[in-house]
């Protein structure tokens, strides 16, 4: 069943946020939590998919992205997208929810859960790092890039243009004509916005910050014990396999699936594979 979509906002904090909603309005909720540089649009055929669960699905875009409209003088950070986040989650009154994070998705959900462990009832990673392990090196030299240096600024903003958004998509991909031209195109779309690329490359020098908490994101997975799936593209540029099987150090019982031939937007191309394991495991929690 294709599931009922709708498109909302919400004001929280100064910040109009925007998201998109399917499913019944008192079933439990699973948050989804984008990446970069997409927006909640990169959910809307999982969204469909899942249609068929009791679930609540809930995507919101961070300031910076999508729609969401954000006041002059906005400080990006992780800290203040979790912060915003944090708002949104209080806003519609979601006091329980199972987390999906994907990307950037991984440092703002895992600072919600390390703030209210109590309302994380299960954890759906795909391509989200949390392990120093999981970083490439392509990843590294690019959470090294610092604004003062010259020629860095221009390195991070090089992934804003269409040919690096397009990169980020098809590195790794054996198959790239799975990958449907639509969400890339839209992402572009909103890179080009006024201001846009000046905020993602707020945050795309603030990436760095995340690793810090590693340790205490890595804790609340081992002594919350949540149940865990991580579907991972193996083809990822910025995200190595072995960061997904570093969740098994913390939570041994964790469901973790590698798919060969899917890259960092492993829905692109292997939805029909994941969107059924999503749906067994939001089926089997408490």
């Amino acid at each position: 069943m294709i599931a009922s979509v709708q498109h909302r906002s919400i004001d929280v904090d100064g910040v109009r946020v925007a998201y998109r909603e399917s499913g019944p309005a008192d079933g439990p909720v699973l948050l989804l939590l984008h990446g970069f540089p997409t927006a909640s649009h990169q959910f809307a055929r999982l969204m469909d998919a899942l249609g068929d669960t009791p679930y609540r699905l809930i995507a919101p875009d961070y300031p910076g992205s999508g729609r969401t409209e954000t006041p002059d003088g906005f400080t990006y950070s992780f800290d203040r997208l979790a912060e915003v986040m944090e708002g949104f989650t209080d806003a519609l009154g979601l006091d329980r929810y199972a987390l999906y994070v994907f990307d950037f998705g991984a440092p703002v959900g895992l600072r919600l859960a390390t703030r209210h462990p109590d309302r994380v009832t299960g954890l759906i990673v795909q391509n989200g790092n949390a392990y120093e392990e999981g970083l490439s090196e392509a990843a590294r030299e690019f959470a090294a890039l610092r604004r003062e240096v010259p020629g860095d600024e221009q390195r991070v903003r090089g992934l804003f243009t269409p040919e690096g958004t397009r990169f980020q998509y098809e590195t790794g991909v054996a198959d790239t004509t799975l990958i449907s031209p639509d969400t890339r195109t839209l992402d572009v779309h909103y890179l080009a916005l006024p201001g846009r690329a000046d905020a993602q490359a707020d945050l795309a020098f603030d990436y760095a910050s995340n690793f810090t908490h590693y340790p205490a994101w890595q804790s609340w997975l081992r002594t919350a014990r949540p149940p865990v799936l991580v579907v991972w593209g193996a083809g990822d540029p910025f995200f190595t396999p072995a960061g997904a099987k570093a969740y098994l150090r913390d939570v041994p019982d964790a469901a973790v699936h590698v798919f060969d031939g899917a890259g960092h937007f492993a829905l692109e191309t292997h939805l029909p594979a994941i969107a059924p394991l999503i749906a067994a495991f939001l089926t089997d929690l408490p």
